[in-house]
């Protein structure tokens, strides 16, 4: 019987959709997959992931069938029946993996069509308007945040895992925009946990515009330094 394939490698493998994901969530395989491990995407783009693990796993079953069919028929074997038997048993499996394989390669479309849409509609526009302290707190809730009371002053604030501290009135702003969400069953000054609503991890998820250079204030007339004037 042929051989079990090794577990396959984990990202790295090129599949026939990667540059359609690509381009349609504006980050790399390698991006979208570590987003997808640290709880950043929202439910369409989690599945979009998950699914295209899938489609890797089958590739590379694919890929390890063909190259035992390549390695019988390469000469290294005596031809008898033995190796025919063994042959048509190969053929037979990499058959089946390239069905599992183009099965999984539909469930992928299937969940990439979405995006697609909604990026061709200006779905991912909002992300574009993000200011960057709130792209950088929405991140920073990402890895595990609490609202917490000072003891003290009784001051609010959001302390998150990595030890970033927002200020209550940008929790505020983020929470009345629908970004992030607490859990108020549990004591302030044990803290409630904060976490990102599905809105927040889609922002956080797109594509970000770079920043456009603005360009240099005009000079008013009479101003001190006056501009140089090239010389005859």
């Amino acid at each position: 019987m042929p051989a079990t394939p090794a577990p396959a490698p984990t990202k790295k493998a090129l599949t026939a959709l990667d540059h359609r994901i690509e381009a349609a969530v504006g980050h790399s395989i390698d991006q979208l997959w570590q987003h997808r491990d640290r709880g950043l995407l929202d439910e369409p783009r989690a599945r979009l992931v998950d699914a295209h693990r899938a489609l890797v796993q089958a590739e590379h079953g694919v890929t390890f069938y063909r190259v035992q069919l390549q390695r019988l028929a390469s000469g290294e074997f005596a031809v008898d029946q033995a190796l025919f038997s063994r042959i048509n048993r190969t053929v037979a499996t990499l058959e089946e993996a390239a069905a599992t394989r183009d099965e999984r390669e539909q469930q992928v479309v299937a969940g990439l069509e979405p995006i697609e849409a909604a990026v061709h509609t200006g779905g991912t526009g909002p992300a574009a308007e993000l200011p960057a302290p709130d792209h950088a707190a929405l991140l920073a809730v990402a890895q595990g945040a609490k609202l917490r009371e000072h003891l003290l002053t009784q001051r609010l604030s959001v302390v998150t895992a990595s030890g970033t501290r927002l200020a209550y009135s940008q929790f505020q702003r983020l929470e009345a925009a629908g970004l992030v969400v607490h859990d108020d069953s549990h004591p302030l000054h044990a803290g409630q946990p904060v976490t990102l609503t599905d809105a927040g991890r889609t922002l956080l998820a797109a594509p970000r515009r770079p920043a456009t250079p603005t360009a240099p204030p005009a000079q008013r007339p009479g101003a001190w330094p006056a501009s140089s004037v090239p010389r005859r």
